[in-house]
């Protein structure tokens, strides 16, 4: 096969294509200079006839994909190279096939060979010309390669390191706002949704310190697995800096499905890891948005999930949260009450109150747990749930753990018998060098016997240095006091921690209690499974938050020690303990439901009701997953369908189950879930689409309810209410 000329390849492609002059074959100079070119490897040539076939190809090309170069000749180019484009060249350039079928000149366009057996990422960049014949006939094209695999790559990972995580390998925070942008962007025009987490490691900072920062690099990594494992490839995974993780998820929007993969990576995120031999276990809190409910543009949906992160953490860690709107309002009463806790102790406004932990099978109490109570001078009680995780978060902890114990022991040395006290210790408290000149202090003021105070530890106690645990334990049990493991089984349980640890009592934590008398709930068969393990190891178990009577009678047959829970009584204070005291009454009576039942809220406020073209408003009085009580229309027959717009976009359908005068219980189509901390929520909420199609600008659901759902269209012709609202106004206020 003859080559062609110099002058075929030596323009540049943007010369005049008009013709391409034949030079003929015997200019033996220029023959040559061409093959001096070809055998330093400088450049490489191709050429095509007019269907785009290669009718020549360099020799060099073909032997650099480690393939014969008669395999090439005869196919057309696009078969044998395909343009590569990164992200960033995306939509900048037409197609190599459509600069061939339209006949255009082209430079330097980057290309992977299609062959190859070497293995090796290879990249070209080709140039080409079209060619025309003395008649203006179309001849084939003619131009030039070159090998550019090494600056590519170069190029590459260049462009890697700039958008993906050095360490974990996962996105980093440019190209996750990067992606979100233009995800958000795409999907408000498309009228899709999009899910946003938002996770950082609770006690990373503990691994850190104790192990050293390579051993946390290290678990960043095994983190970073675990997430692509638990998510999956359809989800955007970047790590932000730290120990701060994010994931895009796109067209999700169903609060349920979101719920069960926060609870998920919380509970696979805490699972203990391995790291050079040594042993570690952490925690996350996720906080969950979703566009377009909780934000429209990249920089609202990530400071809703950044509350909702906050809040969940706040809420004592280890939890996920979605994204409302009064979580706004939440931060700065939680900035409030840190500022206001400061000042508690000096103000004398926290109390200790007991809760009886009761002999199973006898009502009589046998140990006291000690809980704080805070009654602020303005705002009245704030509950434990909101105060204590800000201690933990800060150094107030230890101060109000010391007097805990200080008013703990004083007030257990009141007491008649042996009757213990029980005083919760924070991790933070534990790891304290002082503490346990605290407790000897404790003690020693007192004048209590050692062997009537407990100290319930949690399981996190364990992420700290491991020698220094085990000797404070020690020391501990040298002085004398007993030593509960509380909560066990919430995430960090392992069986090592009984093995080494000199406990005296489990607790089973509440959750394994709540729904074990449920038909097809294990929660039953683990704590068959808890209390066999303590019987082995001598020692006692606790069921916690036993509320009803089939709830004591399952935790008192699989052969729990001690029960605690509103079943017998809440926590009391010291003077109404030292009264009873005085009556020589020790034991409890039992004041429960016959059966468990799915928990319900009490609460007292406004809500719409909507039947058919109406809408009333009705008093929300209790609230539980599958149901709730209202008041405010009178005579409401039973089996009547209604939707409950509990505001921000939240409509329950339901059916009314029971009617009593101006006092229905309905039952929801579809149940509530969790929204990660106390409350409940509906799966979906209603579209800020569907809102902005009806007249409304498209934003975020705000908070209450909007014009579209009081407003509801009336029917043709109209219609007359069904029921007669009743005024609560004097009732309520």
């Amino acid at each position: 096969m003859s080559k062609f000329s110099r002058q075929d390849v030596g323009g540049s492609a943007s010369d005049d294509a008009a013709s391409c002059p034949v030079v003929p074959i015997a200019d033996h100079q220029r023959i040559e200079l061409l093959d001096s070119l070809e055998s330093l490897d400088i450049g490489w040539f191709w050429a095509t006839d007019t269907e785009g076939r290669l009718t020549y190809l360099t020799a060099s090309a073909a032997a650099s994909l480690g393939v014969e170069r008669s395999a090439i000749i005869g196919r057309k180019l696009t078969e044998v190279v395909v343009a590569d484009r990164s992200e960033d060249d995306e939509g900048r350039e037409r197609p190599l096939a459509f600069q061939l079928g339209a006949r255009n000149a082209f430079v330097d366009v980057p290309v992977k060979p299609v062959d190859g057996s070497t293995g090796v990422p290879t990249w070209w960049e080709i140039s080409g010309k079209p060619c025309f014949d003395a008649e203006n006939e179309f001849v084939g094209y003619r131009g030039r390669a070159r090998d550019v695999s090494h600056s590519r790559q170069h190029s590459i990972d260049a462009s890697r390191l700039a958008k993906f995580d050095t360490l974990t390998g996962l996105a980093n925070r440019h190209r996750m706002e990067s992606q979100l942008r233009k995800t958000l962007k795409a999907y408000q025009a498309s009228k899709r949704s999009c899910a946003l987490l938002m996770l950082d490691l609770d006690r990373f900072k503990q691994v850190n310190d104790t192990l050293g920062h390579p051993a946390g690099d290290e678990l960043l990594k095994q983190v970073a697995q675990r997430l692509v494992k638990i998510v999956g490839k359809h989800a955007e995974i970047g790590r932000l800096g730290g120990d701060e993780f994010q994931i895009i998820l796109p067209d999700v929007d169903d609060r349920g499905r979101l719920g069960d993969l926060g609870k998920r990576l919380i509970q696979m995120i805490s699972q203990p890891y391995s790291i050079d031999g040594s042993r570690a276990i952490i925690g996350t809190s996720v906080g969950i948005a979703i566009a377009p409910y909780d934000g429209i543009d990249a920089e609202e949906l990530v400071s809703s999930a950044d509350l909702a992160l906050y809040a969940a953490k706040g809420n004592g860690r280890g939890q996920y949260r979605f994204f409302s709107s009064d979580l706004k309002d939440g931060a700065r009463q939680r900035k409030q009450i840190e500022e206001d806790l400061r000042d508690a102790l000096a103000k004398d406004e926290l109390r200790l109150h007991y809760q009886p932990l009761i002999k199973a099978g006898s009502d009589e109490a046998a140990c006291f747990e000690a809980l704080m109570r805070w009654e602020h001078a303005e705002d009245g009680f704030i509950s434990p749930g909101q105060f204590i995780p800000i201690a933990e978060e800060t150094s107030i902890i230890t101060d109000l753990g010391e007097w805990a114990l200080m008013r703990a022991c004083r007030d257990c040395a009141e007491w008649p018998g042996d009757i213990k006290v029980a005083v919760n210790v924070s991790a933070v408290q534990f790891s304290d060098e002082n503490f346990l000149g605290v407790v000897e202090r404790a003690l020693a003021s007192s004048g209590l016997d050692p062997q009537r105070l407990e100290l319930e530890i949690t399981e996190s106690v364990f992420m700290g240095d491991p020698h220094a645990t085990s000797r404070m334990f020690k020391q501990l049990k040298r002085l004398g006091v007993r030593l509960a493991l509380d909560d066990f089984g919430t995430g960090y349980s392992s069986l090592g921690y009984l093995r080494n640890a000199p406990f005296d009592k489990i607790k089973i934590d509440q959750s394994f209690v709540r729904g074990a008398t449920e038909p097809d709930n294990n929660n039953a068969a683990i704590i068959t499974a808890i209390v066999s393990l303590a019987d082995a190891l001598g020692m006692d178990t606790v069921a916690e938050g036993v509320e009803s009577e089939d709830e004591l009678a399952l935790v008192t047959e699989r052969g729990a020690t001690l029960i605690q829970g509103f079943i017998y009584s809440g926590a009391l204070a010291q003077d109404v303990l030292l009264g009873r005291f005085e009556d020589g009454t020790i034991q409890f009576e039992k004041k429960g439901p016959a059966k468990h039942r799915s928990e319900r809220r009490t609460v007292f406020r406004r809500v719409g009701l909507i039947h058919e073209d109406h809408r009333y408003e009705v008093m929300l009085r209790n609230l539980s997953r599958t149901g709730a009580m209202i008041e405010g229309l009178l005579d409401v027959p039973i089996g009547t369908d209604l939707v409950l717009d509990l505001g921000a976009g939240q409509l329950a359908v339901a059916k009314v189950r029971r009617s009593h005068e101006a006092v229905q219980g309905i039952e929801f189509e579809v149940p509530l879930i969790s929204d990660g901390a106390d409350g409940l929520c509906t799966r979906h909420r209603v579209s800020p689409y569907a809102l902005a199609a009806a007249g409304m600008p498209l934003a975020a659901l705000p908070p209450g309810n909007y014009p579209l759902l009081r407003d509801a269209p009336v029917s043709e012709g109209g219609s007359r209410p069904s029921f007669l609202q009743v005024d609560l106004t004097q009732r309520f206020n």
